[in-house]
């Protein structure tokens, strides 16, 4: 299993954002040129990137549909992207517009079954499941829904090995607590995941502050880790952390 690196653009009203641990009041804005920073991304030598509708993501109906055909037409880069992905026909309508992978949050927590028969239909290589959490006093990892506005009542560990049966091959999980903080990622909890799902293509987000997260990350056994805040005010070079990047199997 190899190593990626995925630059990322989170996107709300047409502009470039960060939220700061997911909270919609908290936006940075970096501009509105997300298609000349994804060409950018290549040009340092990018393979793929990672592209946020984060209106979508709280209000449902994916709206980036021109931008992510652009994308995947102009740059070369993989896109693997997500938000407001809710049925069948939105995972086909992103794939259709050149989405190399979809991700699924919300309804993989709220509808495990219709996500695990997309893994069946579509293949394993062609979603992401995203499980993002946040830890509660009890030690539970407590997974958010709806743009993490909404908790949904199931547990990170109870939900993941349903996927893992149903041939779960892509996850993304970020820490929310450390989302836009420039923290370091949590790589405890990644080693939990990777004990959890030894098989799984784990993808680190949330907290990535430098080159050296990135490699942390790596050594933690992640198969990936998606870079946001530090790389769009410049505290980390994309051509360092795609240093870190290993051949996949």
């Amino acid at each position: 299993m190899g190593f990626t690196v995925y630059p990322a653009l989170d996107i709300r009203e047409g502009r470039v954002v960060r939220l700061a641990q997911g909270d919609y009041a908290r936006e940075t804005r970096y501009g509105d040129d997300p298609l000349p920073r994804a060409l950018a991304f290549a040009a340092a030598g990018a393979r793929w990137m990672h592209l946020v509708d984060l209106d979508a993501a709280k209000a449902g109906g994916y709206t980036l549909l021109p931008l992510l055909a652009a994308i995947a037409r102009d740059t070369g880069l993989q896109v693997q992207t997500g938000g407001g992905v809710r049925s069948r026909a939105d995972v086909a309508r992103l794939l259709d517009a050149g989405a190399a992978r979809v991700v699924v949050g919300s309804l993989a927590v709220r509808d495990p079954e219709a996500v695990a028969a997309w893994l069946g239909e579509f293949g394993g290589d062609r979603v992401t499941v995203a499980l993002d959490t946040r830890q509660h006093a009890d030690g539970t990892w407590r997974l958010p829904v709806h743009g993490w506005t909404e908790d949904a009542g199931e547990t990170l560990d109870a939900l993941l090995p349903g996927y893992v049966r149903a041939g779960l091959r892509h996850l993304l999980c970020t820490d929310i607590a450390r989302d836009g903080m420039l923290s370091g990622p949590n790589l405890d909890l990644y080693q939990h995941l990777r004990a959890l799902a030894p098989g799984v293509a784990v993808q680190a987000s949330g907290g990535v502050r430098d080159a050296g997260d990135v490699r942390n990350a790596r050594l933690a056994g992640c198969a990936g880790a998606v870079l946001g805040r530090a790389l769009l005010e410049g505290r980390l070079a994309l051509a360092d952390a795609l240093a870190e990047e290993t051949p996949r199997c």
